[in-house]
């Protein structure tokens, strides 16, 4: 692997500006590599998100991005070395607007397995590094000193010490470190996240993917639903289902049943299944790091008239927002068809927010847009085809505890959107009817 030959990194227009054929399908692949058909090429991804970044940072006032949030990462640098880093701050990179390769500071033998693996990068572009790991190390010890040197050097060598330094996360005394070393920080989130909004080929496929494992998780909810299972076995077995078939990080699953349901909590628990309850759930994971966020609803064995009109009505609050999508259409005039949160029993739009929600989807689970009354109203964005993003609403039953929930995900196309969660939805699903 040493003598393995490493091409210079080579940012073609082509992978900036795709566009893709909406004539065609939207593939759902299998997990393997195969010589007889084209799946994702993950090489093309890389370049595509390098590139992206690369021009998000030519457009802005910055200098360089230093990068602690693993999303961005693994956008910048196609590397990822597992689940249980992502809140740990042990990892972080740098790009310059005067080079195309960033540098990666890793978690010990890491950076030693990715010059080893990752010959996308150059090898001695991947350093060990260590700072503080949210303040277990104490900053006292001089790691972040030495590490912020090390940046502000490389930040002036490649000629643009005299820009503001774009960064998203950081520990706060790593803050005040680069900039006792000379850097004036800015904030790079905004860089980052105009540089994710918009998904190539490879993407869209793997967010097709990862949504076609939901679905078939969503089967396997409807043939278990039933009296006597608990939220948390529901939980349990959905875990097993995704892993099974290839998740490589299942984010939650909310199960929410029967008087659970309204309010909304946003999480699970032990509460065992009754007949005639309504219970629904999202099912966020990941697949090749790209994620979802997919909402179903169902009743168990039977439901009463104001079950089926609270889903009816949630299915159109959705569907009216759905009916909007297309290049061009602000996000102010998708939200404007959804009700004002005193419409739905809430006093104001904050205590409703995310209820009546659109978000975009990515490497984290809430990129842009984000669709809310909250927010979109006196700010509205632009859609741009390749977009993808969620649509979630929300309506709650006039029994006073039940409630209905859907989501969709949806890929912005020349004309229109299309669908990706496919779970059958238009008609309140009821699990095992009696």
């Amino acid at each position: 692997m040493d003598d393995i030959t490493r091409e210079p990194t080579t940012i073609r227009a082509e992978d900036i500006n795709p566009r893709y054929n909406w004539g065609r399908a939207l593939p759902a692949l299998g997990t393997m590599g195969v010589d007889f058909e084209e799946r994702v090429d993950y090489r093309r991804l890389h370049r595509y998100r390098l590139g992206r970044i690369t021009a998000a940072l030519e457009k802005s006032e910055l200098g360089a991005l230093v990068v602690f949030d693993v999303n961005n990462i693994r956008y910048l640098t196609s590397t990822k070395i597992g689940e249980w880093e992502r809140d740990k701050l042990c990892r972080w990179a740098l790009l310059t607007r005067t080079s195309a390769d960033p540098i990666l500071w890793d978690f010990g033998s890491a950076a030693v397995h990715h010059r080893l693996y990752a010959p996308w990068l150059k090898p001695e572009n991947c350093k060990a590094g260590l700072i503080g790991m949210r303040g277990t190390v104490n900053p006292a010890f001089g790691l972040m000193q030495r590490f912020a040197k090390e940046i502000a050097a490389l930040i002036r060598d490649a000629g643009v010490a005299n820009m503001p330094v774009g960064v998203d996360i950081i520990e706060p005394p790593m803050l005040f470190e680069l900039q006792k070393a000379g850097l004036k920080i800015a904030d790079g989130q905004q860089v980052m996240l105009e540089a994710r909004e918009v998904k190539n080929v490879d993407e869209i496929a793997l967010l097709n993917r990862a949504a076609a494992m939901v679905d078939g998780a969503y089967h396997l909810i409807n043939e278990e639903l039933k009296p006597g299972i608990r939220e948390n076995d529901i939980v349990a077995k959905v875990n097993e289902f995704l892993y099974t078939h290839g998740s490589d990080d299942v984010e939650a699953v909310n199960a929410i049943s029967g008087e659970r349901c309204n309010p909304h909590p946003h999480n699970f628990t032990d509460r065992m299944v009754r007949p005639g309850d309504q219970a629904f759930f999202d099912i966020l994971h990941s697949f090749m790091g790209y994620r979802t966020c997919y909402y179903r609803t169902f009743n168990v064995g039977r439901a009463t008239s104001v079950q089926h009109d609270a889903y009816k009505t949630c299915r159109e609050w959705l569907d009216n927002a759905i009916a909007l999508i297309k290049p061009g259409v602000t996000t102010d005039k998708v939200c404007s068809v959804w009700p004002k949160a005193q419409d739905f029993g809430f006093p104001d739009e904050m205590l409703a927010f995310g209820l009546q929600f659109g978000h975009g989807l990515g490497l984290a689970l809430h990129e842009r847009p984000i669709i809310s009354r909250v927010v979109s109203l006196e700010h509205p964005t632009e859609i741009k085809e390749g977009m993808v993003f969620a649509l979630e609403t929300y309506c709650p039953a006039k029994d006073g505890y039940s409630a209905a929930r859907i989501e969709e995900e949806v890929v912005v196309t020349d004309k229109g959107c299309r669908v990706i969660t496919l779970f059958p939805a238009e008609e309140l699903p009821i699990a095992n009817r009696y």
